[in-house]
């Protein structure tokens, strides 16, 4: 039985070393998942402890672990409060944020390797337009789209590897982006490892976040008017 025209397209994709590389970037992605999904939790009562028997290298190994729980998609959340909850707010949220760096890093840098010629071979249209926007982003373009609830850290992070975007630009934007939340998840997660602590000056942060979202997305979209508006 001859085979199906789809088959035969599927069988030359597999021949191309980057859509066998972009398939490699697809199931490490999977693969975080279903780990994300089926990995036991850690007792939080432990984690200080652990920082303890560590000793001087408990802020290496915060950095290094936070960076590589980021990659595997677990929520920057999670990561920040434990950084809080061990460490106390102010180193907390220091080493949730060269967690975030390196996270950052790590995965632009593996999307980057393993997924961006397939994409560039085959944007078309709006989608070449929007490879475009990604090439052209400034810092803020980042930290907008850092701040919008589309995606988990990693992911995102992943995603940009893929498209023309520039790596510094995408680590200033990327870490710059997560200094409200750091700070505000670190502090909450400070004080709930410190019962009676808690009040309103650990959300803080997290509200002032909230603010800058707004008005970081009021920017760009007057930007994006005054653009299309202007004659070409």
């Amino acid at each position: 039985m001859p085979r199906r025209p789809d088959a035969r397209r599927f069988a030359r994709l597999l021949r191309q070393p980057s859509a066998r590389r972009f398939g490699l970037l697809l199931l490490l992605l999977a693969g975080c998942a279903v780990a994300l999904l089926l990995v036991p939790r850690p007792d939080p009562a432990e984690l200080p402890r652990l920082a303890d028997s560590l000793g001087g290298y408990a802020p290496v190994a915060a950095v290094v672990g936070g960076a590589l729980l980021l990659v595997a998609l677990v929520p920057r959340t999670f990561v920040t409060l434990a950084a809080g909850a061990i460490f106390g707010p102010l180193e907390g949220a220091a080493y949730a944020l060269g967690a975030a760096l390196l996270a950052a890093a790590l995965g632009f840098t593996v999307g980057r390797l393993l997924g961006r010629q397939f994409v560039a071979e085959r944007v078309r249209g709006r989608l070449a337009r929007l490879d475009g926007w990604f090439a052209r982003q400034s810092v803020l373009g980042v930290i907008t789209v850092r701040l919008l609830p589309i995606a988990g850290f990693g992911l995102v992070s992943y995603g940009y590897g893929t498209t023309g975007a520039r790596m510094l630009p995408f680590l200033a934007g990327s870490v710059i982006a997560a200094v409200p939340t750091a700070v505000g998840y670190a502090a909450i997660g400070a004080a709930v490892s410190s019962p009676g602590q808690i009040n309103w000056y650990a959300a803080a942060p997290a509200s002032l976040g909230l603010i800058a979202s707004a008005i970081i997305i009021h920017r760009w979209w007057r930007a994006e008017r005054r653009r299309r508006l202007a004659p070409s």
